[in-house]
């Protein structure tokens, strides 16, 4: 390696240090630096004596005689994260910095539209399908799931979720496969990624109303089990009970005031009444207001307006501006 970058050079240094002064550091990073720094873990699995050296040297410790060639890979990344985070945050953190390095497969996939990846996947087993929009990023990947036949829309959503890990030369197969179609070029391989149910949330929580329930109605069909996996992983309009008052604040200061009329036909009490109590007098009087002159009004729209709330929702859940409960409680029907 001719130059190491900042990420690489601390993930050198951590590899570097004996396990427990690497856990005392890690403990000190931000989850996303300790993403970075995974993600280089992950990927520096040989390095030359030399390498080390130059890297150690960065961070003035003098290396003299002959180093050993640093260990990477995925387990030791694996192990400092679980002992600096706990198993379950580690688990994310090492996710998204392993999808950090997948992705990359795809990369030349990026400037592409929906409609012409769609047609580019057109004839693809469905498996193949899933596992290209699993490495996408997940607003494109829900545009061409939005764009694949109906037909073909169910099984790849299917094959998503029931994907497991994808081997690295399945990867690089169908990322060369479609880089000799396609006449473009990408520079960098990808290790191995990971399929599962909750890319196909993630992908799902993207697309419309429509696209939606007709995905799940279909999965519903073949698979009740990963049906109800699905739902319960997803935040629905009945949710917005389960909101603290200042994340809900927060949802409501970005909604119209007519769209959040049309949302709340025939809605549970429990949703009104988190709803009034967080807007203010002048808002709840011109809210119901906006209720009286809209009159009846077509399930439709209402479903649309609602999936409208959803997905400010999950915008802002996925920025950080506000934390979604998701607890086992029973919905609400309405």
């Amino acid at each position: 390696m001719t130059g190491l970058t900042g990420p690489q050079t601390a993930a050198i240094v951590l590899m570097n240090l004996d396990r427990a002064h690497a856990i005392e550091v890690m403990k000190h990073l931000s989850e996303a630096e300790a993403e970075t720094v995974a993600a280089e873990i992950i990927g520096l699995q040989d390095l030359d004596a030399a390498t080390t050296a130059r890297a150690l040297a960065e961070f003035q410790r003098v290396a003299t005689g002959h180093l050993p060639p640093a260990r990477g890979g995925r387990d030791v990344a694996e192990v400092l994260l679980q002992a600096s985070f706990g198993s379950e945050r580690a688990a994310a953190v090492l996710g998204r910095a392993s999808a950090t390095l997948s992705n990359s497969a795809f990369d030349f996939l990026g400037a592409a539209e929906p409609a012409q990846l769609a047609t580019l996947l057109d004839g693809e087993l469905p498996q193949t399908v899933a596992l290209v929009l699993a490495h996408l990023p997940v607003d494109q990947a829900a545009s061409v799931l939005a764009a694949l036949p109906d037909a073909a829309r169910a099984d790849v959503a299917h094959a998503i979720a029931t994907m497991g890990t994808a081997t690295q030369e399945a990867i690089t197969v169908v990322a060369e496969a479609l880089k000799a179609r396609t006449g473009l070029f990408s520079s960098k391989d990808s290790p191995d990624a990971l399929g599962g149910v909750q890319p196909l949330v993630e992908i799902i929580n993207r697309s419309d109303a429509t696209i939606e329930k007709a995905l799940l109605a279909s999965i519903e069909d073949r698979d009740s089990v990963l049906a109800e996996d699905i739902r319960s992983r997803m935040f629905t309009f009945a949710d917005i009970v389960k909101l603290e008052d200042r994340d809900a604040q927060r949802v409501l200061r970005s909604i119209d005031i007519r769209s959040l009329a049309i949302a709340l036909k025939g809605a549970h009490q429990a949703i009104l009444d988190v709803i009034n109590r967080n807007i203010s007098e002048r808002n709840r009087e011109n809210l119901a207001e906006e209720a009286v002159a809209l009159g009846p009004v077509r399930m439709s729209q209402v479903e649309e307006a609602r999936a409208e709330i959803v997905r400010l929702i999950r915008t802002l859940e996925a920025s950080g501006d506000i934390t979604v409960q998701r607890s086992d409680e029973d919905e609400y029907v309405y």
